[in-house]
């Protein structure tokens, strides 16, 4: 006896788009986890690793970097901000333009968080979405107190990202040492009481204990509050002159630090703002390396490093 029935014309396109349905679903869990497979990291470069050296000379090198954007520093570290003003807009804003480079990031220690307002408006004029600071505040808090402590310096904040959001700037705050925001807890606070996605973080692990599980973890709990990620470790430190060798184990692939969970990290949560590879030279000021092509050669020898911990995530 044959078990087979007709089936009816409905029954046959309930099934049909059934199918149809679960191909489209499938087609969508491939398409994200190709979008996944295919992270990439957006490069900057930090204008002071090549010292006191010309606008000139360093920006033609970017293209060697799959750098697309500038970061510019002022004084003590670099002098390119200043570069700027004796340059005049106009012919830096030509010199970017002849190299296919954009004004990525203006990095201002010396302004402050309360003092950004006009180098915002000059970002804006470059179309500039962010500046890097620190923050300002009592330092060595913790518990309820540092939360407090945070909490008014978002507070002062306010005016300040009122003209972030103006001019489209994000401020982000690097974890810096002998500032409010240094630990891993008082950036979970700043995350949690930022009041506007223009005030961001700049994930400086240099300045945080040497631990990937510990950074990767983080990098997670922070998540989109993430905007600028600086390829930095603590290596021997960078305050006190060492042999140059020593000096260099701040940089990606030379020191001990595992860079492969903090990228794992940066990946799971679809991280898209700026990658810095960095270091501080003893004294400030001075290029990381003698010649441009030797820092050159360095940052892409530490994006080769990166490259190698980015195909194991």
């Amino acid at each position: 006896m044959n078990s087979n029935k007709n089936i009816s014309r409905r029954q046959f396109h309930q099934l049909t788009a059934g199918s149809a349905a679960s191909l489209a679903l499938s087609a969508r869990s491939v398409a994200a986890e190709s979008d996944k497979r295919k992270f990439k990291l957006k490069y900057i470069v930090g204008s002071c690793l090549y010292g006191h050296q010309k606008l000139n000379d360093i920006v033609p090198e970017l293209s060697k970097l799959d750098a697309t954007a500038i970061d510019i520093w002022p004084k003590v570290h670099g002098n390119q901000r200043e570069q700027i003003d004796e340059l005049g807009e106009e012919k830096f804003a030509e010199l970017l333009e002849k190299h296919k480079v954009k004004l990525g990031c203006i990095t201002q220690y010396p302004l402050g968080p309360f003092g950004l307002q006009s180098e915002m408006r000059l970002a804006q004029r470059f179309g500039c979405q962010m500046m890097v600071t620190g923050g300002k505040g009592p330092k060595n808090l913790k518990g309820k107190a540092l939360k407090a402590a945070v909490g008014k310096f978002v507070e002062q904040m306010k005016p300040h990202l009122a003209v972030a959001e103006e001019t489209g700037v994000t401020i982000a705050i690097e974890n810096h040492a002998n500032n409010i925001i240094d630990s891993p807890d008082s950036l979970r606070y700043l995350n949690e009481l930022r009041p506007s996605k223009n005030l961001g973080i700049a994930f400086a692990p240099y300045h945080l204990p040497q631990d990937e599980k510990l950074m990767a973890n983080l990098i997670e709990e922070l998540g989109d509050s993430i905007d600028m990620f600086f390829a930095w470790q603590h290596g021997h430190g960078c305050m006190t002159k060492l042999p140059k060798e020593e000096e260099l184990l701040q940089m990606p692939g030379r020191g001990e630090l595992d860079f492969t969970p903090l990228f794992a990290a940066l990946k799971n949560i679809q991280y898209s703002g700026w990658t810095e590879i960095f270091m501080h030279p003893v004294p400030r000021g001075i290029p990381i390396l003698d010649t441009t092509a030797q820092v050159t050669a360095e940052i892409n020898r530490a994006r080769k490093y990166i490259n190698t911990c980015l195909a194991k995530v």
